[in-house]
């Protein structure tokens, strides 16, 4: 009878790991994954002299149709009064899901926004091995094709504008701001040198949009003097560990980076937001909320436009009614 302990101990072990392991799937499905939260940051970036910006940071919204919770939660945001909306791609995740965007973007959409659009704009997702983030980062599988299309006139209609290789000037909240996007480089449709060139020094602010942060964008925006550039696509890591974070970041941006602000070079800030979605094919997010951003830029210190953006507390959860 002693000889079987230490089978009945396994067996013990095991129904706990495993216990632990579904207990730890479900937090992620069905918890964290609909734990929507507002980040608060304050980024010195604007001229001297500059009135303070309030911008709203919007990506990854990954929309389906039924999903009335993050859509309820969405449309409270316009409660937020920004001064301006930046979206930063991969709104949709269904082929029906143009009219659920509008809707939960509401009163957001008579706000001045600017966009670009990420490749779950153009393609709609599918399964793929979760392992090939690891060992090959640069493969892509395409679904079915989405109505961008649809979604663009959704946007131009109301007002937003598509920075999709363009750049513009807009006046916003009394302030001047120089703004010029890329198509995705994630899937190789950035076209850099379509916009490339100094953005205006007299421009209070000057802004650059990418869907994935990817060095090689980010530089081209640092060469050609933007104070800020705003990006998504990481999704955070979505998966991430204890004291460790993102595990990886599915572009080349550095793990460290995967979400919230940083410096890019001397002068040049990078937020990248962690979004608000995930895939249908991995319905999960662990230590790695789904957020939305409110950045308050202000005036950089006169003399020293190299200081640190200033992380702010998170806000409670919107509620969804």
């Amino acid at each position: 009878m002693p000889a079987a302990q230490p089978l009945t101990v396994l067996k013990r072990a095991t129904a706990v790991g495993l216990g632990t392991t579904a207990a730890g799937i479900g937090y992620a499905a069905l918890i964290e994954r609909n734990a929507f939260t507002l980040r608060d940051l304050t980024m010195p970036v604007l001229a001297p002299g500059s009135s303070p910006l309030r911008v709203l940071h919007l990506s990854d919204l990954h929309m389906r149709p039924g999903q009335r919770r993050k859509q309820a939660w969405l449309r409270e945001l316009a409660g937020l009064n920004p001064d301006l909306v930046v979206n930063t791609g991969d709104n949709l995740a269904h082929p029906k899901a143009v009219p659920a965007v509008v809707q939960a973007l509401g009163d957001l959409l008579g706000v001045p926004g600017v966009f670009v659009f990420g490749s779950n704009d153009y393609f709609g997702p599918r399964m793929k091995n979760p392992a090939h983030y690891l060992v090959k980062p640069g493969h892509r599988i395409y679904g079915e094709p989405l109505p961008w299309q649809d979604l663009r006139a959704a946007f131009t209609e109301r007002g937003w504008l598509d920075l999709t290789h363009t750049r513009t000037e807009l006046d916003v909240a009394g302030l001047r701001i120089a703004a010029a996007g890329v198509d995705d480089p994630h899937i190789g449709r950035d076209r850099y040198d379509t916009i490339a060139g100094p953005a205006s020094a007299a421009a209070d602010l000057r802004l650059g949009l990418t869907h994935s942060p990817e060095p090689r964008v980010l530089d081209r925006f640092a060469a050609d003097g933007y104070q800020l550039v705003l990006a998504g696509h990481t999704h955070g890591g979505q998966l991430c560990l204890p004291f460790y974070g993102a595990i990886v970041t599915n572009c080349g941006l550095d793990r460290s980076r995967a979400k919230g602000p940083s410096h890019w070079g001397s002068t040049m800030r990078l937020h990248v937001s962690a979004g608000l979605g995930t895939s249908p094919y991995a319905p999960v997010r662990f230590c790695c909320r789904p957020e939305a951003t409110l950045l308050t830029l202000i005036a950089a210190p006169t003399g020293d436009a190299d200081v640190a953006a200033t992380r702010g507390r998170s806000q409670p959860t919107v509620s969804a009614r």
